[in-house]
């Protein structure tokens, strides 16, 4: 099981390896528009853990998005612990 945290609230919810992390992220206070990766607003900041999320998604490059910036709507946590701001 892989690990979600957002340490301002004490947030930390296990997710099983490889699955999308919106429903965690849902619960750690981001918010969410389109769900489809276009608006842009779940954009969350990777503090920690980068290299454990899935590549990078079209409409994550579309929108300019990097390793530390990610959309929470399109990623996946292949394994270990990913810390995030937002």
């Amino acid at each position: 099981m892989a690990k979600l945290i957002y340490k301002k609230t004490g947030f930390e919810k296990e997710i099983p390896d490889g699955e999308k992390i919106k429903s965690a992220a849902e619960e750690a206070g981001v918010l969410f528009g389109c769900e489809d990766g276009l608006c842009g607003t779940c954009m969350i900041e990777i503090v920690s853990g980068e290299k454990n999320f899935s590549d990078l998604t079209q409409a994550e490059k579309d929108l300019e998005r990097d390793e530390k910036h990610r959309l929470a709507c399109q990623c996946k946590i292949k394994k270990g612990k990913v810390e995030i701001d937002f």
